[in-house]
C-alpha cells in the first residue's frame, strides 16, 4: 500500500457512536465511527456522523474522537439523553459478542446543517442496520442518503445485533446501498431471508445481481474473505496474527475495500490489503489502533 497524488476522497460513517464497556475499561467505538476513523488512518478526510448524550459519555466521546485527530463538526449533542454504550464480552478467542440497552442518544439521530451540506462533497458513506432500529434514526439515514451525490458509493454494512433489525430493513437498506459487506454468519440469515441458494460465491454473486450492486464482501474471521462483484471474484486465506481482540477489525476490512474501490485497484489487491489492515487491527487492543504509516492508501 502507498499514497499517491489522487484526490484525496471524503468519506462518512452515518450511525450509532458508543462505548465499548469490557470489565472495568470503556473503549470508544460503535461501526460507522470506526469505519470513518480507519477510511482516516488509511490516508481519507473523514467524518463520522452520530449523536451522544450531554453526560459524562458524551463528552468523553467528543474528546476522544478529537484526541484520535477527527473531526466533531458532525456530531450532534441532545440533553437528557444517555450516550450509547454496549455490554462487551471477549472470548479466550478474542471474539466479542454485544448485548445493547434501548433509547440512546444515537436512536435520536439528528443531522445539522453542515452536515447535509457535506453530503454533496462526499465519495462514499457508509451505513449499518443497527442505527435504523429507531423509526427516528432510520429516516435520518435515509433522508441522508437521498441528499449524497448520485456517483457516491453508498455502503451498507449489514451489522446485525441481538433483535435490532427487520427483514424490511435489510431489503430497503439493500436497494439503496452500492456496496454491502457482511460475515460468516450474517451472510447465513440473509440466504435464508432472500431464498439464495449454492456456495457462498454463488449467494453473493446473486445478491449483486438482485440488488444490482457493485460489490459484496463477506469476511469469515480467521477463514478469510471473498470480494464478489458483477464480472470480478476475489477469495483470500486471510492472515495470521497475535489476536488480542477482534473489536474494529470488520470495519478497518470494511475502510479498506471502499478505499481500494476509490483508488481503482483489482479485488485481488483490495481483499489483500483489506485482510493485512485487519489482522493488524486483531492484534491491537480495542477498536481504533494507530496504524502504521505503510497503511496509507491515499
Amino acid at each position: 500500500m502507498q499514497a499517491n497524488k489522487m484526490k484525496t476522497p471524503v468519506i462518512a460513517g452515518i450511525g450509532e457512536i458508543l462505548w465499548d464497556v469490557i470489565d472495568s475499561s470503556e473503549e470508544l467505538g460503535g461501526a460507522p465511527v470506526n469505519f470513518a476513523y480507519h477510511t482516516g488512518a488509511l490516508g481519507a478526510e473523514s467524518y463520522a456522523i452520530s449523536t451522544v448524550g450531554d453526560d459524562n459519555r458524551g463528552r468523553a466521546a467528543l474528546s476522544t474522537l478529537e484526541r484520535q485527530q477527527m473531526s466533531t463538526d458532525h456530531i450532534t449533542v441532545i440533553g437528557g439523553a444517555t450516550t450509547g454504550y454496549v455490554l462487551a464480552e471477549v472470548d479466550d478467542q478474542g471474539v466479542a459478542s454485544y448485548t445493547f440497552p434501548d433509547d440512546v442518544a444515537w436512536d435520536r439521530l439528528s443531522i445539522r446543517q453542515c452536515t447535509k451540506e457535506l453530503a454533496a462533497r462526499l465519495d462514499a458513506v457508509c451505513f449499518g442496520s443497527l442505527v435504523q432500529r429507531s423509526d427516528i434514526s432510520r429516516k435520518a439515514v435515509m433522508d441522508y442518503l437521498s441528499l449524497v451525490r448520485e456517483d457516491t458509493l453508498k455502503v451498507f454494512d449489514v451489522n446485525l445485533r441481538q433483535h435490532f433489525y427487520t427483514e424490511a430493513i435489510i431489503r430497503s437498506s439493500l436497494e439503496v446501498a452500492d456496496v454491502v459487506k457482511l460475515n460468516d454468519e450474517e451472510i447465513v440469515h440473509i440466504a435464508r431471508m432472500e431464498n439464495l441458494k449454492g456456495t457462498a460465491e454463488a449467494q453473493l454473486k446473486a445478491l449483486v445481481e438482485r440488488y444490482e450492486l457493485e460489490l459484496a464482501v463477506l469476511t469469515c474471521g480467521g477463514e478469510g474473505s471473498l470480494l464478489v462483484s458483477a464480472s470480478e471474484i476475489s477469495k483470500h486465506t486471510g492472515r495470521q496474527t497475535d489476536i488480542v481482540d477482534t473489536i474494529g477489525a470488520g470495519d478497518s476490512f470494511t475502510a479498506t475495500v471502499i478505499l481500494g474501490l476509490l483508488k481503482g485497484y483489482t479485488l485481488d489487491t483490495i481483499n489483500d490489503n483489506a485482510n493485512q489492515v485487519a489482522a493488524f487491527v486483531c492484534s491491537q487492543k480495542g477498536a481504533m489502533p494507530h496504524l502504521p504509516e505503510r497503511f496509507r492508501i491515499f
